[in-house]
């Protein structure tokens, strides 16, 4: 069998390297204009090259956003954009709007072009357009069930990609315009303020003022809060469905979230690859996706209809069971010495975990520390300190350290 492609997000060009080496065989990332992430790092010019190219030097690739649905004065240096892309070798564009994919056969014909999710392809006769224009590929509409994605597969010869893992957007193809009409933030320009999240209550027109709760409990009531996604427990049947790539979502999520989750994935796909009849989901992979931040998970749409119990309504908040506190960025295997790059307060005592690409994770107590003049410390309080400490086992660089979470509910 075919593996499909684990595509994972990167907000920044640290994101795009953990993700590469824990697993993806491709990221989607954003330069600082035309993508629908406005708020995360996103990428410069120069970023950007970087990026094409570390995923190249891995045999792996990089494909770009250019998502947003533009006015007429977002179209001024678009052309001049798609050909920049172009010429730093980027494996594809991703793109939601007509007049955009015009301007890229014109400027770029060679480019491959993905179309966005935000294009809302929910049927067969849709794929069946977008391939008579020469797109390459299609991100499928998120309200599409399983069965539909397999009817699709069978009418059109040309890559479909779905999401399987990350945050809903309670929008249709999270075309929202509640961003717009409360605070002026266009979520279609890259700008969403995301008050599916915030906390409502109701107030009657002639006693302004006077906030009535719609209570779910104390706290109030969040209507349009959706689970995340989560379909790792049905690999296979996405696997044997057609689809050509499963994508993660989070170019907003942290380096830990995205690498936790490409290695549980890319572990998972190919366990299934080497022994599709014996393949199992095991409790360590389910287990590592309650370490990052998330909301509860949800199957979507996959199988069955949204109902209420894929929505959240008495908290906005994340869970996780860890926190990441530490980077690898060096290794010295006469020593046994690290050196770490502090994510989080850590100190002398704590027992950690290790987490790191390719290999199983170990547990390790911090028996000392030194600074960067080698004197010995107790606790590394501030913010990327650099530090060295002892390992048990040999660790490569990006291997990261974390720890029980103790808070709980954090927004």
């Amino acid at each position: 069998m075919k593996k499909p492609e684990i595509l994972a997000p990167a907000g920044n060009l640290e994101k795009l390297k953990m993700a590469l080496i824990y697993g993806a065989d491709a990221v989607y990332m954003g330069g600082k204009a035309f993508g629908l992430r406005a708020f995360s790092d996103n990428f410069d010019q120069d970023d950007l090259r970087e990026g094409i190219d570390f995923a190249h030097s891995l045999g792996k690739k990089s494909y770009i956003t250019i998502n947003i649905f533009p006015h007429n004065d977002d179209l001024a240096g678009l052309p001049d954009y798609i050909k920049d892309v172009a010429a730093m070798g980027a494996d594809a564009i991703i793109v939601s709007d007509l007049g955009v994919f015009r301007i890229a056969r014109q400027v770029a014909p060679a480019l491959p072009i993905h179309i966005s999710t935000q294009a809302n392809s929910t049927n067969w006769s849709t794929a069946q357009f977008w391939q008579e224009l020469g797109a390459s590929r299609i991100v499928l509409a998120r309200e599409l069930s399983l069965d539909d994605i397999r009817l699709i597969r069978q009418k059109v010869d040309i890559e479909l990609e779905a999401f399987v893992h990350g945050a809903m957007c309670m929008s249709y193809s999270g075309r929202c315009l509640i961003s717009n009409y409360l605070t002026g933030r266009d979520a279609n320009r890259g700008e969403c303020a995301q008050p599916c999240r915030w906390k409502y209550h109701l107030m009657e027109e002639s006693r302004p003022g006077v906030y009535l709760p719609v209570l779910e409990d104390e706290r109030g009531t969040y209507i349009f809060n959706s689970k995340d996604l989560c379909l790792l427990n049905h690999l296979p049947e996405l696997v044997e469905s057609g689809l050509n790539s499963f994508k993660i979502e989070g170019r907003m999520k942290s380096v830990h979230y995205v690498a936790t989750v490409v290695k549980v994935y890319r572990e998972a796909i190919d366990s299934y690859a080497s022994s599709p009849s014996d393949f199992r989901i095991k409790q360590g992979w389910l287990d590592e996706l309650q370490k990052v931040s998330h909301r509860e998970y949800t199957t979507g749409f996959y199988f069955n209809k949204t109902t209420e119990q894929d929505q959240i309504y008495t908290s906005s908040s994340y869970t996780q069971t860890h926190d990441f506190v530490g980077l690898v960025k060096e290794y010295n295997p006469a020593t046994g010495m690290a050196v770490i790059e502090q994510r989080n307060n850590m100190k002398v005592g704590e027992e950690i975990e290790i987490m790191q690409p390719g290999q199983e994770n170990f547990l390790q107590t911090i028996s000392a520390m030194f600074n960067a003049d080698g004197t010995p410390i107790e606790v590394a309080p501030h913010p990327q300190q650099i530090v060295t400490m002892p390992v048990s086992r040999p660790v490569a660089p990006y291997a990261m350290l974390r720890r029980p979470e103790t808070r709980r509910g954090r927004p």
